[in-house]
């Protein structure tokens, strides 16, 4: 007993003495500014430096002298990208780095449901913990301004609100995993063409109202750790070092205390970044975009160059001690966090929470006559046509593509399910378009070559299509150059590789044909008229065709609606219909004026004032049920610039099946001394019910809802006056209507 007191004491002892020389940046007992001081107090002038560039393709130094692990970033925003080289974009041939691919967030901002967003942030931050990365690169909130640009899959569609309402959330179950996120891409980064070299020319009310809201939500509501800065430039500043963007707006006005991250080769001037608000550079070879020397890391521009204007007495250390400071409050929430969740990689529930985020997300766009769901019970033959049936979306598109332990192709997951039920699945090829089948070193493993002329396709897919009880048209776009892609935009609002023949032929043969539509853009559809159904599927990942079946049969009723306007034509695009898109070059400069001469007037806010009817509302999503919105009934008539109003609507299912619908909430300003949209989206509220069952949705705004961007004060203005909120179940359909007042 003695020599266990005396063991004890020993022990306390030393765990006392050990806590006497821990440095203080260790404990995090401590509070985090005071941590930072105490390592600030330990690096030298070299340490400093190295924190704030790379030293890989997608990672920065720690500092091994003081215990700070090397930093790992990793795309992106639909799941965790396979390892590279330490020097190149190829892989690194690792074997386990296969990942769960989630939704596009396309699909994602389709649900309208802020806690899909967390479960979809928590997962992925899971996955990235078990993989050894410090901070994902994503979400994307850049905003749907016109169908063309490559990269709208990657975001969260038109509206700002709707894209606020969804990143807070995602971000924050993204970093309660110890993993950073990033939020990209910071700002006005609307089409891929011209990227580099854009100069957006904009108003200060279409920048705070429709451009910047949803940056600013992640920062002050998710609480972002990371913003990465776009490429193109701002008032003729590289919006990775803009005083505008950077300095004024998110630090200054937002109060962002995390990092600004550049984008990879998107700094471009030793003396900009260090003035105007850049934090943490990443690249490639000498510049992150064209080869140069290898491992050139010390030549960035926050490297050598930065050190060189030191020591000549040029700067001091006030601006790298500030950079610094941010690095490591970045270190201190993730790589010198204790405790921090072990993760876990393509497990059960991730393919569970892929699978009904994609169902959540799908939309039913057309259903004549009922024609979905397939009714097993009487249908006894089903086709289904297209490429998109068979093709893989999880590798290309750029930045987002990924290497997954699984993809289930909307073939194989319908099929499955439908021969479950005794249905006979045949396929036809029906058109060719993209038979590359690898992406930056990872493959696909298919072989989609076909030989046989469109004509022979064609034929194949008719004369089938007559023996069928249903026909089923998996098409769209994909992951190649043009289409949905990074460094690309689209070329044309049509659809790619003659699809439209193939489904004007199927369907004068058979009366109940369904077209899929698989894309992250809208599509024209001159045939729409003449099918008897349409779904918008985007890019599901590797829960595709699981999602996909469990719609089309029923299992699942679709509750997705619209996160975009889907124009009938393109020009009844704002962007296009002024003709500013994609800018004018300037005369012996490689820069690209780009005005946004549709101002605040974007998606359905251009919709009313063009007064132009769209081939499918924002917000528009049908169901297999049927839904009925009673009398809503507001919780005042008069309220003043502090309160809040609140709107309660009774929702009933009145029809035979389960399901979800959105209520929402649009607010018109009657009378306003600017000129303000027609209305504007400021509430909603996913509701489910079981048949016959009646909800109270409940949706409150205040302030912020009624309130306009005064660009002469360079603040927000709530005006008193007279406003209506409008509601209903989209932006074509809100015939509820209650008129309320704010007062002085």
């Amino acid at each position: 007993m003695k020599r266990t007191v005396i063991s004890f004491a020993v022990a306390l002892l030393a765990i006392v003495a050990y806590a006497a020389v821990t440095p203080l940046y260790l404990d995090e007992s401590a509070p985090l500014e005071q941590r930072i001081n105490d390592l600030m107090s330990r690096l030298t002038l070299d340490e400093k430096l190295s924190i704030i560039h790379a030293q890989s393709k997608f990672s920065s130094a720690g500092v091994p002298r003081l215990g700070i692990p090397t930093f790992w970033t990793s795309d992106g925003p639909h799941g965790v990208r396979p390892d590279v080289l330490w020097d190149e974009w190829e892989q690194a041939g690792a074997t386990n780095d296969s990942c769960v691919a989630f939704p596009a967030l396309t699909c994602l901002a389709a649900t309208w449901n802020p806690d899909m967003a967390r479960r979809y942030g928590l997962a992925l931050g899971e996955e990235a913990r078990y993989r050894g990365k410090d901070m994902i690169l994503g979400p994307g909130v850049n905003i749907c301004r016109t169908p063309f640009n490559g990269r709208n899959f990657e975001y969260m569609g038109e509206d700002p609100y709707l894209a606020s309402q969804l990143v807070a959330p995602y971000v924050q179950g993204l970093q309660s995993q110890g993993v950073a996120a990033c939020v990209k891409h910071y700002a006005l980064n609307n089409n891929e063409l011209f990227r580099h070299t854009t100069n957006v020319i904009v108003d200060d009310r279409a920048l705070h109202e429709i451009y910047l809201p949803a940056f600013k939500a992640a920062v002050q509501q998710g609480h972002a750790w990371g913003i990465m800065g776009s490429y193109n430039l701002y008032k003729n500043y590289h919006n990775c070092h803009n005083p505008y963007l950077l300095n004024n707006i998110l630090k200054r006005d937002w109060g962002f205390d995390g990092v600004v991250v550049s984008d990879w080769g998107g700094a471009h001037d030793t003396e900009q970044s260090i003035n105007y608000g850049l934090d943490l550079e990443f690249g490639t070879w000498t510049d992150g975009l064209s080869e140069g020397a290898k491992n050139a890391y010390d030549d960035y521009y926050l490297a050598l160059p930065y050190k060189r204007l030191i020591e000549k007495g040029k700067y001091g250390t006030k601006e790298l001690d500030e950079k610094v400071r941010r690095v490591l409050r970045l270190f201190m929430r993730t790589t010198l966090r204790d405790h921090r969740p072990r993760g876990s990689m393509c497990s059960a529930e991730h393919y569970a929470a892929a699978r009904e985020i994609g169902c959540e997300g799908i939309v039913l766009l057309q259903n004549k006559g009922e024609a979905l769901p397939i009714n097993t019970a009487t249908v006894k033959r089903v086709l289904v046509v297209g490429e998109n049936a068979i093709k893989m979306m999880t590798v290309g598109g750029g930045s987002s593509s990924l290497k997954v332990q699984r993809e289930i192709v909307p073939l194989d997951g319908l099929k499955s399910r439908l021969e479950r039920d005794g249905v006979i699945v045949d396929y036809a090829r029906g058109y060719v378009g993209d038979t590359i089948s690898s992406y930056n070193g990872v493959t696909t493993g298919q072989n989609l070559e076909d030989n046989r002329t469109s004509a022979q396709l064609i034929e194949e897919a008719v004369n089938k299509a007559r023996e069928a009880d249903v026909v089923v048209f998996f098409g769209g776009l994909n992951k190649r150059h043009h289409q949905d892609a990074e460094e690309y935009d689209r070329e044309s609002y049509g659809l790619p590789y003659a699809q439209d023949a193939v489904i004007e032929a199927l369907a004068k043969v058979n009366k109940r044909l369904v077209v899929v539509n698989i894309s992250g853009n809208a599509v024209a559809m001159p045939w729409r008229d003449r099918v008897a159904a349409i779904v918008q599927g985007w890019y599901i990942g590797s829960e595709t065709g699981h999602a996909l079946a469990d719609v089309l049969v029923g299992d699942a009723n679709p509750s997705g609606k619209l996160p975009y306007t889907w124009p009938e034509k393109l020009t009844d695009v704002g962007a296009h219909a002024l003709g500013d898109y994609p800018g004018t070059k300037r005369d012996n400069e490689d820069i690209w004026d780009e005005e946004y001469r549709e101002g605040i007037y974007v998606g359905y806010r251009w919709v009313d004032k063009a007064k132009t009817k769209p081939a499918f509302a924002f917000g528009h999503g049908l169901s297999y049920t049927t839904f009925k919105l009673g009398k809503p009934v507001a919780s005042a008539t008069r309220i003043a610039q502090g309160d809040s109003i609140t709107f309660t609507i009774p929702v009933t299912n009145t029809g035979r099946r389960a399901g979800a619908e959105v209520v929402q909430l649009y607010i018109s300003d009657l009378k306003s001394s600017l000129e303000r949209p027609l209305k504007e989206l400021k509430g909603f509220q996913k509701v489910y019910l079981e048949p016959g069952q009646t909800a109270m949705v409940n949706i409150t705004i205040g302030r912020d809802a009624l309130s306009y961007y005064d660009d002469q004060r360079s603040e927000w203005v709530a005006e008193p006056g007279d406003f209506e909120a409008l509601i209903g179940t989209a932006s074509d359909n809100l015939p509820a209507r209650i008129k309320f007042t704010l007062t002085e």
